[in-house]
């Protein structure tokens, strides 16, 4: 069964402080950034009808047209074989302020969660208006989604060995 989890800390930690600024609120000290990884909450369904499950801000962050923002979750997902988690915006800020993810779409495959980064799911977001979203607000949905091969499917290699784009290609 598929699970969510938090990545370590040392991961999220390193995220944090190798990112852009890009008009969120990036911290300098270990401490801060703990007890913002001590608050991550795991992703959950607001009703029994939700298909996305509501992937909570780890911490404040400013939004802009200008420079897009990347956000650490702090979250790995685990999946059942044959799945993959599709990431998208919260369809009201995308409607009020025009948010995207940076590439349409996140696809997080089902063995990403043993990529060298432990999973971490990050979002690279971009904006029409700018906006702020406070710590523990809702800002991505993830649905877990089916997939299928084809019957003369022949995978280029049989092992993720890296994270984010490690799969090769553009």
């Amino acid at each position: 069964m598929a699970e969510f989890y938090k990545v370590s800390f040392e991961q999220f930690r390193k995220a944090c402080q190798s990112l852009e600024s890009a008009g969120a609120l990036w911290f300098a000290e270990e401490a801060e950034i703990r007890k913002y990884y001590d608050d991550i909450k795991l992703p959950q369904r607001a009703t029994d009808g939700s298909a996305g499950y509501d992937f909570h801000m780890p911490f404040p962050a400013l939004f802009n047209s200008v420079i897009p923002a990347t956000i650490p979750s702090g979250i790995g997902v685990r999946l059942d074989h044959g799945t993959f988690l599709m990431c998208v915006p919260r369809s009201g800020l995308g409607f009020k302020y025009g948010m995207q993810l940076r590439n349409s779409v996140g696809v997080i495959d089902e063995d990403y969660s043993s990529a060298e980064n432990e999973g971490h799911i990050m979002a690279k977001i971009t904006t029409q208006e700018a906006f702020k979203l406070d710590k523990g607000d809702r800002f991505m949905q993830g649905i877990i989604v089916p997939y299928f091969t084809v019957e003369n499917d022949e995978p280029i290699t049989s092992k993720r060995t890296g994270g984010f784009g490690s799969t090769g290609g553009n």
